[in-house]
């Protein structure tokens, strides 16, 4: 990294580089701001075999094939997009300083699309990545509940999360089993009776081992062993707001970062959008909510300086 890229002052800085940040980005440097990404490769949207529910794809697009080419699309219009982890943020004489490991950069605006990090059932790494590959390990019913229908599926939680994932793929499949992360669940007897009412059983856990074999997944509890076409984690996830937090903005009581209608948050010229703020964890709403930041910024940024063309 060059020390002009280092001493120049940004129009805005993106911290994320999944659909949101980049969305942000080509709307940015299309608005002729100068706009800079910083993304650590962990968009959970890099981790998609393959998503048939994102409208223009009929034939269905891979995680990483959408982003490589939202990353070209984004390049193409002059953003520039760093492979590097934004450490720290802070304002110095009304410009934000984001560090990271070998440096810093300044801008008048940050856009913060980090994210969430989901919550994994305990099993060896390369286990679970195979399985995700493939379909057997599933994050999100509503992107893929429909490649599910009708097959039997598990889901791995309990309480009412457990509870509520479980009903919602109660509409895709009448073979449905939810298993306890621990020995026993934290159901209420309303929950309970409504699980045993749609016909969803109710088992034990742990969970001991998973395997896998051919187009099933294997789960073993101290009782049973049990086989899926996928399974549903139901765990819940780890908001990535740590940087708005120490930034001083306002989160919600689950950590996401709050926002107005136009993804400002409670720090002047600091915006989110993504997962990292609270509604539908879907591509297309992480999308819009950028679409949203990025219009919004241009218009701040205007209402310090007019933006003219020279």
């Amino acid at each position: 990294m060059t020390n002009a890229f280092e001493e120049k002052v940004y129009d805005c800085v993106v911290i994320g580089g999944g659909p949101a940040g980049l969305t942000a980005a080509i709307y940015l440097a299309r608005y002729h701001l100068s706009v800079a990404v910083f993304h650590d490769n962990s968009s959970r949207a890099s981790t998609i075999p393959m998503s048939h529910n994102h409208a223009g794809f009929p034939d269905g697009i891979s995680g990483t094939e959408l982003l490589a080419r939202m990353n070209a699309q984004a390049q193409l219009y002059g953003a520039a997009i760093r492979r590097r982890r934004i450490t720290t943020l802070h304002k110095v004489d009304n410009l934000f300083v984001a560090e990271f490991e070998s440096g810093s950069i300044r801008s008048r605006a940050v856009l913060l699309a980090t994210g969430v990090v989901n919550r994994r059932p305990a099993m060896p790494q390369a286990t679970h990545d195979e399985a995700v590959a493939r379909g057997l390990l599933r994050y999100c019913p509503v992107c893929d509940g429909f490649e599910v229908t009708d097959k039997p599926i598990g889901v791995l939680g309990t309480g009412t999360k457990g509870f509520k994932e479980a009903v919602f793929l109660r509409s895709y499949t009448k073979d449905l089993t939810l298993i306890s992360p621990e020995s026993v669940h934290d159901l209420s007897e309303i929950e309970t009776s409504s699980l045993t009412h749609l016909g969803i059983r109710v088992e034990a856990g742990p969970v001991t081992s998973t395997d896998l074999d051919n187009d099933m997944i294997r789960v073993t509890t101290p009782t049973e062993t049990y086989s899926f076409a996928s399974i549903y984690p139901a765990l819940g996830s780890d908001i990535c707001s740590h940087l708005a937090s120490r930034l001083g903005a306002r989160l919600s009581d689950e950590g996401c970062v709050s926002v107005d209608g136009h993804q400002r948050t409670t720090v002047p010229l600091f915006y989110a959008a993504g997962d990292v703020v609270a509604g539908l964890d879907q591509i297309s709403h992480a999308m819009g909510q950028a679409g949203v930041a990025a219009t919004t910024i241009r218009n701040d940024l205007g209402e310090q300086a007019a933006l003219v063309r020279s």
